[in-house]
């Protein structure tokens, strides 16, 4: 028995030593208690049912798909409609405004795909049978070989002539944003018809023997349109890595976009208050760039720090040393509860040299993935890589991607109200991680000339992309002019702006999510003024709350805070914007 106490002591030691936060961190049962929320129920089995439907509608094109998500969304509106408001407590009231506003998005979004269909249907008349294919193998309505076989055979003359009805000499084009969206269409549409073919072939025997050559004709003819639409139509051949077409929005989308994401501005008045931004960083920036002796040339200034880089290999010791300097400032700070198995939990990987090239910098969360460069590249290539990720710059990246940025908000949102992250924004999430670039410049983190060109550096970025993404989505700007602005006035190498423009158009980011970093920063910024400022909260108990709430839009994290009065018809009114962030 005694070696059976001796043995279990021992286990115990390696197990505490192998595993401290279990042991060296208490929590109260409090810590682990939220707000009780009669919505939360309705919210999850919600993202449920939306989730078995993307999941069973895997033809993007599909009118049943389309029918099929209305009748839900309507459904829910519904059910919201019977409910007493009145009723309901406040954080249940809080979840009430947000499932009705995701609602309402999601009902427009949908005639909004309804009406770029419409503008692509000339372009793909036989998307509808794809999609048919599909929604009858999802429905367990199994393919008849012979009929199958002769379906694609039409299907694969159907697009050759399509393709020959843009060939010709006077033919009238679509606009290049259609096309280009058109090709993006097709390719989805030839995976779709790929995984319906794979379900069957070589399972089916008889089924191979009459589709296999039928469907490598429609495939063939797929990816040749596709490439047709893209170089013929589109005007980008394989090897441009230059051209950035994008797929601009309007005014009006524009607008109503913002009123879902709780911005009660107009795109024009956004650009004036981005504006402001940039020219507050002009200053800051010549100031700086005087204490490093290049007077009031800030560029010059800006190219003196990106020759500040480490050499090869030594990058993620830097990302290393600058991600602990800042934890340990806002633990020592006393500004945000830093949990230790957190602090202690993130990990870092290097960027593949495919993904630099639409994401030229650091990206992050729970693992912060380093940009910098490999041996496969050219010399130039190198060179605007450690230039462009110099530490000056690195900075101010790391902490925003990790503690107190992105990182930290993971691990919260993951640990309180899961339930709403249906209703994540990025004026929220990219928000907060650029609020902090704000408070910690206001404190002083940034003392140093070269430290504080690498801050505004990036500082001047966020401002600029809400000038380029407005202005692109108004349909002023081209694309170009998106990308000179960032190697003018910015400091961008002319590659990395490229990279730069070209994530932000590629579809793979909603309109607004670039311009949501300041934004969703300023908005956190007023309510630090009002709620820190006034001494009606500590910076920690603030901070805290916040990453308690789930990332919802920020006007709903105020008036939760605030305890404001809602009501079942709530309107964005709060104009946050009140001067410059300083």
């Amino acid at each position: 028995m005694k070696g059976f106490a001796c043995r279990l002591v021992c286990l115990f030691c390696v197990v505490s030593c192998l595993f401290p936060p279990a042991f060296a961190q208490r929590e109260t049962l409090d810590a682990y208690n939220e707000p009780p929320s009669r919505l939360r129920g309705v919210i999850e089995k919600f993202d449920a049912d939306v989730g078995i439907l993307n999941r069973f509608y895997t033809a993007q094109t599909s009118p049943n798909r389309l029918v099929r998500f209305r009748e839900l969304y309507q459904e829910r509106q519904g059910y919201l409609a019977g409910l007493n408001f009145d009723q309901l407590n406040h954080d249940e009231q809080v979840d009430y405004v947000l499932l009705r506003n995701h609602l309402e998005r999601e009902l427009k979004e949908l005639s909004r795909l309804e009406a770029q269909f419409a503008e692509m249907a000339s372009l793909m008349p036989f998307a509808r049978t794809i999609s048919d294919l599909e929604d009858s193998r999802r429905k367990l309505e199994f393919a008849d070989p012979a009929k199958s076989a002769a379906a694609l055979n039409d299907l694969a003359k159907k697009i050759v002539e399509t393709q020959r009805s843009f060939e010709g000499q006077g033919v009238v084009k679509p606009k290049r944003t259609v096309a280009g969206r058109a090709a993006r269409t097709i390719d989805g549409l030839r995976r779709t018809l790929r995984g319906w073919y794979t379900f069957y072939n070589a399972y089916d025997p008889t089924f191979t023997w009459w589709c296999e050559s039928p469907y490598k004709s429609v495939d063939d003819a797929l990816g040749k349109y596709s490439t047709f639409i893209t170089e013929r139509l589109v005007g980008i051949r394989a090897d441009d890595r230059t051209t950035i077409i994008g797929d601009p929005i309007g005014r009006q989308a524009l607008i109503e976009e913002l009123q879902f994401e709780m911005i009660p501005y107009t795109p024009e008045e956004l650009v004036e208050i981005a504006n402001k931004e940039f020219e507050w960083c002009i200053t800051e920036f010549k100031k700086a760039s005087r204490e490093m002796g290049f007077g009031d040339d800030y560029m010059k200034a800006i190219e003196a720090v990106k020759l500040k880089y480490v050499e090869p290999g030594k990058q993620p010791e830097l990302i290393k040393k600058q991600a602990y300097e800042a934890i340990e400032y806002v633990e020592k700070n006393d500004l945000v509860t830093v949990p230790k198995i957190a602090r202690d939990g993130w990990r870092m990987e290097m960027m593949t040299p495919e993904r630099q090239l639409v994401a030229p910098f650091f990206l992050g969360g729970e693992t912060i993935l380093v940009s910098y460069p490999t041996d496969g590249m050219t010399h130039e290539q190198k060179l605007m890589s450690m230039r462009g990720n110099n530490p000056h710059f690195a900075r101010a990246v790391t902490h925003h991607e990790l503690i107190p940025g992105h990182h930290l908000q993971g691990f919260m949102t993951r640990r309180y109200r899961p339930y709403r992250e249906m209703f994540r924004t990025p004026f929220w999430s990219e928000g907060w991680a650029l609020y902090w670039e704000f408070i910690l410049w206001d404190r002083g983190f940034t003392a140093t000339p070269e430290d504080k060109i690498g801050a505004l550096f990036w500082r001047s970025h966020r401002a600029a992309r809400i000038l380029f993404s407005l202005n692109f989505h108004l349909e002023k700007w081209t694309p170009q002019q998106c990308v000179d602005l960032l190697v003018d006035k910015v400091g961008h190498e002319r590659d990395n702006a490229l990279a730069e423009v070209r994530r932000s158009f590629s579809g793979e980011y909603g309109p607004l999510y670039q311009m949501a970093y300041m934004m969703g920063g300023l908005q956190f910024y007023q309510l630090h003024k009002d709620l820190v400022g006034t001494r009606k909260m500590t910076d920690r108990n603030f901070h805290d709350a916040i990453l308690k709430e789930g990332a919802i839009p920020v006007e709903m994290v105020r008036a939760i805070l605030t305890k404001q009065k809602l009501s079942r018809d709530f309107k964005t009114n709060w104009r946050y914007y009140t001067g410059i962030a300083n």
